[in-house]
């Protein structure tokens, strides 16, 4: 699986509507609203590189009130939350 990292720059009175517009697009797994340099965080998700551009160039960047990107790519991940999910039994603390 291919990952990357979208921030995301938009209309300032759009930022919720441009967050769901984006969430429903195939490959989106997750978008954030956070503080700082940008308005929201894209997590991607796809099998192979050719799709980034599918969905970032040819989707995310056309969703209207997306003022402008910058995409990072993942190498790899380091998720103490994925070695939890891993391990867990499914009990709730009995």
């Amino acid at each position: 699986m291919i990952s990357a990292i979208v921030l995301i720059n938009a209309e300032v009175d759009r930022i919720p509507e441009v967050a769901q517009a984006i969430a429903e697009l195939d490959g989106v797994s997750e978008v954030y609203s956070v503080a700082g340099d940008a308005d929201l965080i894209a997590m991607i998700r796809v099998r192979e590189h050719e799709q980034l551009n599918d969905v970032i160039a040819d989707r995310l960047n056309k969703v209207e009130g997306v003022i402008g990107t910058n995409t990072h790519i993942a190498f790899r991940t380091y998720s103490t939350h994925d070695l939890e999910a891993a391990f867990s039994l499914g009990l709730d603390g009995d």
